[in-house]
C-alpha cells in the first residue's frame, strides 16, 4: 500500500474523462492517417499527424500517472 494515492486518482478523473473524449478523436485521427500514408507513402505530413494521434490516444493515462503521483497518501 505503499503507492495508495486515491485522491489523487479522484481528483484527476474529470480531466482524464476530457482525455479519453480527445484520445477518440485521435484514434480516429490515426485511422485517417495511417490510411493515408498507405495510400501516398511521399506524404510526410501523414505520418507526424499519426504520432500526434498517438500521443493523444495516450493522454488519458497519462494525466491520471501525472494526478496520482502528484498527490501523496
Amino acid at each position: 500500500m505503499a503507492d495508495c494515492r486515491p485522491l489523487g486518482f479522484l481528483i484527476g478523473l474529470p480531466f482524464a474523462l476530457i482525455s479519453l473524449i480527445l484520445s477518440l478523436i485521435g484514434a480516429i485521427i490515426w485511422v485517417i492517417g495511417s490510411v493515408l500514408s498507405c495510400i501516398c507513402p511521399c506524404c510526410i505530413c501523414c505520418a507526424g499527424l499519426a504520432n500526434l494521434a498517438m500521443s493523444l490516444v495516450q493522454l488519458p493515462v497519462n494525466i491520471i500517472q501525472w494526478f496520482i503521483d502528484l498527490i501523496p497518501c
